[in-house]
């Protein structure tokens, strides 16, 4: 299990367990976790799953791709810690991961 904690914008956190190989925002789904809309259900084409990245782990993610820099432009409140969390698998490498989960994703 893969240890990701989803902290609000009141700063209240959400610490989940999740199963290596699902995406953030598969465990944000199934745990409840306030915020992560996810309106196409992890199909690349909504940027409701935007989450900002904990500066101490932006480097320890993969690359982000094309797809997911352009559907970015269209998040409220993008910066340069932006990821989509249907992009973002989690691994033993992530445990402890650290997001910030936007006031809103509309």
């Amino acid at each position: 299990m893969v240890k990701i904690v989803f902290r609000q914008a009141d700063g209240t956190e959400e610490e989940l367990d999740a199963d290596e190989g699902v995406s953030l925002m598969e465990a944000a789904v199934h745990g409840g976790v306030d915020g992560i809309d996810a309106d196409c259900g992890g199909q690349l084409s909504c940027a409701t799953c935007h989450v900002h990245v904990d500066a101490a782990w932006v480097e320890k993610l993969p690359e982000m791709g094309s797809d997911e820099s352009d559907l970015l432009e269209y998040a409220i409140g993008r910066d340069e810690r932006s990821r989509l969390s249907c992009q973002i698998a989690c691994s033993a490498l992530l445990d402890g991961l650290l997001v910030h989960v936007p006031e809103t994703q509309h």
